[in-house]
Formats: C-alpha cells, structure tokens, sequence
C-alpha cells in the first residue's frame, strides 16, 4: 500500500514537472527494489517503512555533514529532498503513549524481562517500529530500566 503510494505519487510528480520530488520519488523506489532483489520477494508495508526511514536518516546525516561543512545549498537541499522523504512515514505516536505500548508489551513478556531486562530491548523494537521511531523507543525503554 505504502510502495503503491509512493509509484502513484511518482506518475503524479513526473507529470506535474516536480523535479526534486520525482527525483527523491524514484531514489526510493530504486531501494525498495534493490531490497526486494536481495530478498527475492516482494516487501511488504512494514520493510518498504525500514527502507523509508533508512533514506529519511541518511538524508538527516547529510544535512549535517553539509551544515558541518559550511555547504548551505547542498544542507538546503537534502532537507527539501527530507521534508519530502518525511510526508511519507505514518504519523507517530506521541511519548505518553509509547511508554504505555512499552509497558503493555513487557507486562506481556514480564518472564523475559525480569531474566534479561536487555532482551526486551528487541521484542520492543519488533512490535513498535511501525508506530514510532526506533531512537525514541529506545530513550522510553531505558527511562523505564532504571526506575
């Protein structure tokens, strides 16, 4: 559903004469497909979001480097071809009710949690990656590990 959005908004800015949309449009796709050739299947909408958010942060990390680097109109670039890259990713859920997500999915794995607090690290990232960034995960989980 997501990769069909993504195709359909690529005909529409090929069309419409967008240039640095069609080109952040078609650079994603071209990893959705090197993923689907390594993988040799189709992705679904979960894995074509992991490709989605590994450009996003690539993108963020160029941004920086061309701040760091004194090149504003490369840093102004990267961030339109961002803000473009960003409309595409589902909304997140806000911090109050991640911790409560997290909270849920260790009552569910409490054996698991109380042998290896550490290990609950991965059933979390598992189960809300689609909901909320992976960083964000992380900084909840290890606020509730040392309470």
């Amino acid at each position: 559903m997501l990769r069909q959005k993504l195709q359909d908004d690529q005909i529409a800015a090929l069309k419409a004469g967008e240039k640095t949309k069609l080109s952040v449009l078609r650079f994603i796709l071209a990893q959705i497909k090197n993923k689907e050739i390594d993988k040799k299947s189709e992705l679904n909408d979960d894995e074509v979001l992991i490709v989605l958010r590994k450009v996003i942060k690539e993108l963020k990390e160029s941004v920086e480097a061309f701040e760091k680097g004194g090149r504003k109109e490369l840093a102004e670039d990267n961030k339109n071809q961002l803000a473009i890259a960003s409309a595409y990713l589902p909304t997140e859920i806000d911090d109050v009710q991640l911790k409560d997500e997290i909270e849920k999915v260790i009552k569910a794995n409490q054996v698991v949690f109380d042998n290896n607090q550490k290990a609950i690290i991965g059933i979390c990232m598992k189960e809300l990656k689609s909901k909320a960034d992976p960083g964000r995960i992380m900084k909840v989980l290890q606020s509730i590990m040392k309470s």
